[in-house]
């Protein structure tokens, strides 16, 4: 791959308007404010990131997630792009990559628009509902590729299709976002035919043929039948949600008291050398509060973080560039950095993810988006039901569930329910249920 052909400010849906003139406002800049100002995007803050949304104590939500690792992000870019062109020499063939940072703290704000409602297991609820509910009963009306993309679902897909799809009365290419964005959030870039094992794919089939026509665009080559290699941004955006949901996840727990003071000390410090471990301690006796002393020890760690994902990713530019690099950038990163990864993956995975507030949303989410999910999808199922006509009505226009083809009616029902906030999918499960009546 080429960086000059990687780098491209074409915009998807508008490119026989393509201007290559300078503007106030880069293309890439016009990016990351477009979803800034998007309603997918403002939706976020009403989704779980990991706990329960915040009572009196303020955890992340969807949308601080992003804008943190938008942040990290564009740090890590800047970074890189440095290096490089310290390593290439400042040149008509690198003078682009100035416009890294824009485009991947873009991709890092996109990276979690599909998600569904309450946290991670949300996805896995809405595929469950084809594999082992009541959708499993619809297996024989699809195609297996339409299957596969239900039984599959998955919030990178979905992200991708936000930003590009066509939705009812809105415009050809969604948000015409630039090519180079597009590219840097598909983190897994093969259709869910090919997903294996995880479960992991980057688009559905109604959005395939816009992902080939963008890797051909940005000569993304082909590295195995159907799969393509990764945007090199994608290692970057990829490698920042990292850091930020597993040290955040572990801040977050210390002010929930799931982990103790020391046993996040402990935790954090471990990403350094003794000596610099020294320096640490004795700056935070000047902190008396131990959510202080957390937040300076998470933005060093942080900060330490980047500069090693930066120096991986420029180490092995060569592979990036030939689709030959495999793995994330923080699982490669050398020495004692990685090992204190681990380590805080290990204890977000037997202390955090299984807390009983974790526990409890993923159960409440599960209940309520397999009813939602029952109850529309046997609207659209069989919609001259007098009950289904009602219930049909409540769905926003832009969602088509009014086709005649099965399948763009379900896509219309899940495309409905994974943008939907906590607050709204609850709102609408007590409605449902009668448990809440408008104001007489």
């Amino acid at each position: 791959m080429d960086w000059n052909k990687l780098i491209s400010d074409k915009r998807l849906g508008l490119e026989q308007y393509h201007d290559p003139q300078l503007h106030t406002r880069s293309d890439f800049q016009r990016d990351y404010d477009r979803l800034i100002f998007s309603s997918p995007f403002r939706r976020l803050q009403n989704k779980t990131q990991v706990f329960p949304l915040p009572g009196s104590i303020f955890v992340h939500n969807r949308l601080t997630h992003s804008l943190e690792v938008s942040s990290v992000g564009r740090s890590m870019a800047n970074e890189v792009t440095n290096i490089l062109i310290d390593k290439h020499g400042f040149n008509i063939d690198t003078a682009k990559l100035r416009d890294m940072g824009d485009i991947v703290a873009t991709a890092c704000l996109a990276h979690d628009l599909g998600n569904p409602p309450f946290g991670h297991n949300g996805e896995k609820t809405i595929s469950s509902f084809f594999t082992e509910g009541a959708g499993l009963a619809l297996k024989p009306l699809l195609t297996d590729h339409q299957w596969s993309d239900f039984a599959h679902f998955e919030g990178n897909a979905n992200s991708f299709r936000l930003l590009t799809h066509q939705f009812e009365g809105r415009r050809k290419g969604g948000y015409a976002m630039t090519y180079s964005a597009l590219a840097s959030v598909v983190k897994y870039p093969f259709a869910s035919t090919q997903a294996g094992e995880k479960g992991k794919f980057g688009y559905f089939e109604t959005e395939e043929d816009i992902y080939l026509q963008v890797a051909e665009e940005l000569g993304i080559p082909e590295t195995e039948h159907g799969k393509h290699a990764r945007h090199p941004f994608v290692f970057l955006m990829e490698a920042a949600d990292d850091i930020c949901y597993q040290i955040m996840d572990i801040e977050d727990a210390h002010k929930l008291k799931i982990l103790s003071t020391s046993e996040v000390k402990d935790l954090l410090l471990n990403f350094f050398g003794e000596k610099e471990q020294l320096h640490m301690i004795d700056s935070m006796r000047r902190l008396d509060d131990p959510n202080e002393q957390v937040g300076y020890m998470r933005s060093k760690v942080i900060g330490a973080l980047v500069g090693g994902c930066s120096k991986e990713f420029t180490d092995h530019e060569t592979e990036i560039l030939a689709g030959d690099y495999h793995g994330s950038l923080t699982a490669n990163i050398p020495g004692r950095l990685s090992e204190a990864y681990a380590v805080c993956s290990e204890t977000a995975w037997n202390k955090i993810y299984n807390a009983p507030q974790v526990i409890d949303i993923e159960l409440a989410g599960n209940r309520i988006i397999t009813y939602l999910m029952e109850n529309l999808v046997g609207a659209v199922v069989a919609p001259e039901k007098a009950y289904s006509r009602l219930l049909l009505e409540k769905v926003p226009h832009q969602y088509n569930v009014r086709s005649d083809n099965l399948n763009t009616r379900l896509q219309g029902v899940v495309d409905h329910v994974s943008a939907m906030t906590d607050v709204y999918a609850l709102d609408l499960f007590r409605t449902l249920n009668g448990h809440t009546l408008p104001a007489v």
